[in-house]
């Protein structure tokens, strides 16, 4: 199975408009690692995990299919980032002390990434899966964002995309003293910035792909009357899964 690459064309709006992960959603990942030497942060997009993972870990090696978003990545001096598939890298085995993959799990063939993962994590070694689901506002905005993700952009999701809805609940995750939590992300955004956000949804690159037209722009004109501060508050579920190998 060839690996999806959704994020090429649009890696500069990625790395501007995408959301980093709270601070108790590390300090959860952090405190199932009995080593801090290595990490592997797998697609790693812009490199905002491996940022993070950076001020903890000796090395991190931070990997993801598109050359794109790899050369928006932050860069520090004990990141390294090359192009690799998740499911067949270029790793030895057991090396990693934790593996991560942020947003991401649910484009890869889990399987296989799962077994790539057990050859490269050392004995003991933490895995931790997460990503996070529909963006809420208010009760007057939500709705409407609501039904341009199921109607209007709706059809342009690619299937893999209920994955993230059901929190991975119906992926597979084999490992042991396996854990669930849930956070939450809260940002305080313009109007602006929350549409550019919006537009690096996958569904609306395709809807821009085959119609021309910006889908988010008529939502803007929706939601401006209803954005009643400069700054509004906007809120991300966040749902992780880690485990032991």
């Amino acid at each position: 199975m060839m690996p999806v690459d959704r994020f090429s064309g649009h890696a500069d709006l990625y790395a501007q408009y995408r959301i980093d992960y709270p601070a108790d959603l590390y300090d959860v990942v952090l405190s199932r690692v009995t080593q801090r030497n290595v990490a592997w942060d797998c697609a790693t997009g812009n490199g905002q995990v491996a940022g993070a993972l950076a001020a903890y870990f000796d090395r991190v090696e931070a990997t993801d299919i598109s050359e794109k978003q790899l050369a928006q990545a932050v860069h520090q001096p004990n990141i390294h980032y090359q192009v690799s598939m998740a499911e067949q890298t270029p790793f030895s085995d057991q090396t990693f002390d934790l593996i991560t993959v942020a947003q991401a799990l649910h484009w890869f063939n889990v399987p296989a990434f799962h077994e790539e993962v057990r050859r490269v994590a050392k004995p003991g070694a933490a895995i931790a899966e997460w990503g996070y689901g529909m963006v809420q506002v208010s009760a007057q905005l939500d709705p409407i964002i609501l039904d341009f993700y199921r109607n209007v952009i709706g059809p342009y999701w690619d299937p893999q995309r209920r994955y993230v809805d059901g929190a991975y609940a119906t992926l597979p995750f084999p490992f042991d003293q396996a854990e669930h939590h849930n956070f939450v992300a809260r940002r305080s955004w313009s109007l602006d910035r929350f549409l550019n956000y919006l537009r690096t949804w996958s569904a609306v690159r395709q809807y821009l792909y085959e119609n021309e037209e910006d889908p988010v722009t008529a939502l803007g004109d929706r939601l401006k009357p209803l954005w009643t501060a400069d700054e509004q508050d906007v809120q991300f579920p966040i749902f992780l899964r880690i485990g032991r190998i």
